[in-house]
């Protein structure tokens, strides 16, 4: 339990002044026989029993009263869960705040959202409990951020929600590492989030490097969650998919595929009319659509632009919900650029299938070209034109490999096939392992078709990847997000992490000996179709980026819709459109966060197991304090004790022995025989 003036508690001692003075007046008697009082003692010793309990409950309300008082006057602070967590004022507390789009969700519309109702908690308790220090992590920024004081956690600079997920393993490790690097010492880590899964990554590696890290010092470092685990139900949330503007015989066109998800059932469980706001530079108009499901998919809906508009920006907009954070989505269009793979191969024919779907552009309106180059060949290439790599030689090193890293970095995609030598070199901390020929081939077992490359298409058929049959395979050595598995849990194709462009390996090649990748050629025609595109969406002056990482050149940005100025963190981490030179950058929230589910809390405990650990589920719009001061609790404990003292103190109540009743004159009514009356004695 926490006390606001803790230094009193050293005055606890004196509840033992009625057990002393009790002890004293036990050595005031002398104990001597008389003979006289023999008898009477030994009468006495049938009610000995109970007399002794009695003195000694009068001893024990005595001694609560005076602890009920010096505990009241230390003005204790509780709040059920932390007011028995708590153990006095800490050196450093650290704040892990999830400042992700899902935090906006309010109870009812208009009412406080999570993020605004946790940082007002929050700044009230700390206040109360104090602390030598108080820092923030959020994720925005490296380091972590100090307060001058707990107020101002619900200041500006924490004010507006960021686009981007918040990853929790990730703000844990950044207070692992303050804690580590200035040996802090007795801390309390304060945790505000809505549990959603796609932030915590249960099933992550990390949280058991975390665990092995924080357990020994279980004594010194205390977690407190406070979590808003309440779903979203009926919450809806808007993205845009695709944008392309064309030009036309007369005039110019903007071809917006969108797509709305709602989560939980329909309301009533019909479909839901509603109302789509399109703003295209500055010009808004509506778009009435019928959600059935809880899905909406909408495919090129065309909105006439002027022959002289070839680029600027837009966003649609849902009605408001009980999630503003998910109402709007933004976007930035542009003349296309022309779609430029590059095939670095020893062997022309190993890569020809991969040549052949990278040629064929899947808009005849967009211009593709397939280059192949030895090796030898790169230094000269262009790399400003190129959207995608397919990579089919040993793998690079040197200056080969930083080439490519840059090109990643700069928004590329790159696609590597195992080669005739596999070797010991590694890319992007990913490498092949010696060729493996199982006895038969094998056919890919599970995918992922909810998003990245074998994603399904925009009607929601699948694609045939569970037809694809490997008959030779290099093992990937490496981390990664496998998106096609062959029996066993085997890596057919594996993504590596980048924060930004994308890096694929694929464990086999579309040669016939290797697998039927090309006589099944559409899952090889979709995989570098979408490859291609998301390479050279960043080739334009108008980009569509997924809000988080680092954004090359993004300190010299100007927002020009979106909101008032960044608060903090960079324009990365918060949506809108935003102008560099003549190019334009539309941000938007990752996809995870459209129905992210919201984790059980008891799963959520799991991953803090053998931690000092604690938490508290609250509800938006709640402002309940966490910590309140209890000590007229305190104080009503001591007046009971205190009334039950007297009570026990008060003497025993005699009734009178039976006898004769007096009468008026002094003497005695005698008893009378039926009919007849007597008295006996007198005045």
């Amino acid at each position: 339990m926490n006390f606001q003036q803790g230094w009193l508690l050293w005055a606890l001692p004196l509840a033992a002044i009625p057990i002393l003075i009790h002890l004293i007046n036990q050595r005031r008697f002398q104990t001597v026989r008389w003979g006289a009082m023999m008898f009477l003692l030994a009468a006495n010793r049938l009610s000995r029993g109970y007399a002794r309990i009695r003195q000694w409950l009068i001893l024990a309300c005595r001694t609560l009263a005076v602890l009920g008082l010096l505990l009241a006057v230390a003005r204790p602070l509780a709040s059920g869960w932390l007011g028995w967590a708590g153990g006095g004022r800490a050196d450093t507390t650290l704040v892990l705040l999830d400042r992700s789009p899902s935090m906006q969700q309010t109870a009812a519309a208009g009412g406080l959202s999570k993020y605004e109702t946790g940082r007002r908690q929050l700044a009230q308790a700390l206040e109360r409990l104090g602390s030598n220090r108080w820092l923030v992590l959020d994720g925005t920024t490296p380091n972590p951020r100090e307060l001058q004081r707990p107020e101002d956690l619900t200041g500006p600079a924490f004010s507006e929600p960021v686009a981007t997920a918040t990853d929790i393993p990730a703000l844990l490790e950044q207070a692992r590492d303050y804690l580590v690097a200035n040996q802090a010492g007795r801390t309390e880590i304060w945790l505000l989030s809505d549990l959603r899964g796609n932030d915590w990554d249960p099933e992550g590696g990390r949280w058991p490097a975390l665990r092995d890290v924080f357990g020994p010092l279980s004594g010194q470092v205390r977690f407190h969650l406070l979590a808003y685990g309440e779903p979203a139900a009926g919450n809806l949330s808007v993205r845009v998919t695709e944008v392309r503007r064309r030009s036309t015989a007369e005039r110019a066109e903007l071809l917006l595929s969108l797509q709305v998800t709602r989560e939980g059932p329909p309301p009533g469980g019909g479909p839901q009319s509603l109302a789509l706001q399109i703003e295209v530079d500055g010009a808004r108009s509506e778009l009435p659509v019928e959600l059935v499901g809880n899905r909406l998919d909408i495919k090129e809906h065309r909105l006439p632009l002027e022959s002289s508009q070839t680029k600027g920006w837009g966003r649609v907009s849902l009605p408001a919900d009980i999630n503003a954070g998910d109402n709007d989505a933004w976007f930035a269009y542009g003349e296309s650029p022309p779609r430029q793979t590059v095939l670095v191969t020893s062997d022309a024919g190993l890569t020809r299938p991969f040549e052949l779907a990278a040629a064929i552009s899947a808009d005849s309106r967009i211009p593709s070209e397939a280059v192949v180059l030895a090796p030898a060949e790169l230094p000269g290439l262009d790399w400003s034109n190129v959207g995608l790599v397919v990579w089919a030689t040993p793998l690079p090193t040197g200056e080969t490999l930083t080439a490519l890293e840059k090109h990643v970095a700069g928004g590329g995609q790159v696609l590597f096939l195992p080669s005739g030598d596999a070797g010991p070199a590694r890319a992007f901390g990913v490498g092949y392992g010696p060729w493996v020929e199982p006895a038969a081939p094998l056919r890919v077992e599970t995918w992922r078709a909810d998003a990245d490359l074998l994603a399904n298409a925009l009607s929601g058929q699948s694609l045939p990847v569970g037809q694809i049959e490997v008959a030779r395979y290099a093992p990937l050595q490496g981390e990664g997000t496998p998106l096609a598995e062959l029996p066993g849990g085997i890596p057919l194709l594996l993504r590596v992490p980048t924060n930004r462009g994308g890096v694929a390996f694929l464990a086999t090649t579309g040669a016939t000996s290797d697998s039927n990748l090309a006589t099944n050629g559409v899952v090889l025609y979709v995989l570098v179709q979408r490859a291609l595109a998301e390479g050279s969406a960043l080739l334009g002056t108008a980009r569509q980026l997924t809000a988080g990482g680092t954004q090359s050149g993004s300190s010299n940005w100007q927002r020009i819709a979106g909101g008032a100025d960044v608060p903090s963190g960079g324009p990365e981490f918060h949506a809108g459109v935003y102008a560099e030179g003549d190019r334009l950058y539309a941000i938007n929230r990752p996809a995870g966060e459209d129905l992210a589910t919201a984790l059980p809390a008891e799963r959520v405990d799991t991953l803090f197991d053998g931690l000092n650990y604690s938490r508290v589920s609250e509800q938006a719009g709640s402002l309940a304090g966490l910590v309140q001061e209890i000590w007229r609790l305190f104080l009503g404990a001591m007046l009971l004790a205190l009334v039950g003292e007297a009570a026990l103190c008060l003497p025993q109540l005699r009734r009178a022995p039976a006898g004769p009743a007096p009468t008026p004159w002094g003497g005695f009514a005698a008893p009378s025989a039926p009919g007849t009356s007597a008295s006996v004695g007198g005045p």
